[in-house]
């Protein structure tokens, strides 16, 4: 039997998506019920929630990053053994970028493209019957995206509850439930998003008080009927061709930011993954034909990794005779030094000539389109590859190294060279999600 799938969206961040996904996820698990999960869009720390809730993976969903192909094999596996897929949606449920339609990296791509309905999230501190605006509006946006019912969120007394939800019923659109106002259920956050899973130790308490909450503020069993589309079987090349036939892959709490979908097809692929610790002073694997730094939080543990000798000493021997890439985090470490939040600067890797600075802090988010310059483990010089950038660290010395790609963004405006090479080092802030299909 196909899994069906539910697109969980709102009108905008901060809504309480998180939330409601961890509670519908929790509580439908403790039921009995097989369910999936899955995030729309470029997110790293919202999965690894996910896959603490329901005990499997949760990939994440790009309908701009990954060919068709890619997306519908990920969706398929998301889905695998499952009777209901919940799909969370990043920012509001229409937004996206790039010029295509159907290919903007929204959720309502996802809900257009696989018959999935839509439980829309809405927070309405602040209002009561113009909430039925808004759910207006989003049910009528878009003729493929069906928004099915509707969860308040935020809900300050029955008589706030009700002013909403009898105005949204009025339009036909049934309302499954409301979330009272409760700052103890917050998820904590820093400055790329939630604290990690791996690192709140009272997560599984959580969980049981979200499942609870939504088993006494929500209609389950009305939710659970909307869901519908179907997810189909679906085969694709791997989104990324494995960087080695054994791969060492760093993860730890400096390192944890690879996506799901790249090791699978890896794996797929033929590859094995070795993961190592480099905050345990851990060296790559020496029996690896090439080594993985992912992203994550090094400005966090700088003086950790900078003391890490044996961490040090193996990857510049490994570089020797073996690619090594570091994507974001993983970039910084290959360099000569970070500086931390403090201004303190911490000796790194030094494979790469250039030095990173959180003390000197600049957000930069956006999706990216990079054209390889050189052949190296993301591909052939030519190659053209989606994915984002989201970092707060800023370059504090370029250093001399050839660039590894030329950025584009969504709209196809040159950001110019980025990242580096030498030797068989090299990195970059971006995120690589799939190469392109030519």
């Amino acid at each position: 039997m196909a899994a069906r799938g539910l697109v969980i969206g709102a009108a905008r961040s901060g809504s309480g998506k998180s939330t409601l996904m961890l509670a519908l996820l929790a509580a439908l698990r403790r039921r009995g019920v097989a369910v999936g999960a899955a995030k729309s869009g470029p997110d790293y720390i919202d999965p690894a929630f996910h896959s603490a809730a329901i005990g499997r993976p949760s990939p994440n969903l790009d309908s701009w990053a990954m060919p068709p192909g890619l997306l519908g094999a990920t969706a398929a596996t998301a889905a695998a053994g499952c009777e209901l897929l919940l799909v969370e949606s990043a920012m509001g449920l229409f937004d996206g970028a790039g010029p295509e339609a159907g290919r903007q990296g929204s959720a309502a791509d996802l809900a257009a493209r696989f018959g999935w309905p839509v439980l829309l999230l809405l927070d309405i501190s602040g209002q009561a019957q113009s909430a039925a605006a808004i759910a207006r509006g989003f049910a009528a946006h878009h003729p493929a995206v069906r928004v099915a019912g509707v969860v308040l969120n935020r809900v300050g007394s029955e008589r706030h509850r009700r002013g909403a939800a009898d105005a949204i019923a009025a339009l036909g659109l049934p309302v499954w439930g409301a979330l009272p106002r409760d700052a103890t259920i917050a998820l904590p956050e820093r400055h790329l998003g939630l604290v990690q899973a791996r690192e709140l130790g009272t997560l599984p308490a959580l969980l049981e008080r979200l499942a609870a909450l939504a088993e006494a503020h929500l209609d389950l069993d009305a939710i659970q009927a909307a869901a519908g589309g179907a997810v189909p079987g679906a085969a694709a090349r791997p989104a990324l061709p494995p960087p080695g036939q054994r791969v060492a892959v760093a993860e730890d709490a400096a390192f944890s930011f690879l996506y799901p979908h790249l090791l699978a097809g890896w794996r797929g692929a033929g590859a094995e993954i070795r993961t190592f610790s480099p905050l345990a002073d851990e060296a790559p694997p020496d029996d690896c034909d090439s080594c993985w730094l992912p992203g994550g939080y090094p400005e966090l543990h700088a003086g950790r990794l900078a003391a890490a000798a044996r961490f040090r000493a193996g990857l510049r021997s490994f570089a020797e005779t073996r690619p090594v890439h570091g994507e974001c985090g993983g970039f910084m470490v290959l360099g000569q030094g970070l500086e931390d939040a403090g201004g303190e600067r911490h000796a790194m890797a030094g494979l790469l000539g250039h030095a990173t600075s959180f003390a000197r802090r600049r957000m930069n988010l956006g999706y990216r389109e990079a054209r390889l310059l050189a052949d190296g483990p993301l591909g052939h010089a030519g190659q053209v590859l989606r994915g984002h950038e989201f970092h707060y660290a800023s370059v504090s010395d370029p250093g001399t190294d050839p660039p590894l790609a030329e950025l584009r963004d969504a709209q196809g405006a040159v950001l110019g060279p980025a990242g580096g090479r030498r030797g068989r080092a090299s990195g970059s802030f971006f995120h690589a999600i799939a190469l392109q299909e030519s």
